[in-house]
């Protein structure tokens, strides 16, 4: 089983702007599970966050990360 965060997805891409929302990726990537292509320098945090965040987390990447965690 592989190593889970969250990485954040920036408004207007890059690491300048607001956080829009929270993917999952997996093994320290910068692809999330859902194919998105996250900034290297954007925020992590761990996976036990994932529901305790004020912005949104990505639908796609937490129907994936179900599948993929027991």
């Amino acid at each position: 089983m592989g190593i889970y965060e969250m990485m954040a997805e920036y408004a207007g891409g890059g690491t300048a702007g607001p956080i829009v929302q929270w993917h999952m990726i997996r093994d320290n990537g910068t692809t999330a599970l859902c194919g998105v292509r996250l900034d290297p320098a954007a925020e992590k945090v761990s996976d036990e966050a994932w529901g305790h965040t004020r912005e949104k987390f990505c639908h796609t990447c937490g129907a994936l990360y179900l599948r993929q965690v027991p």
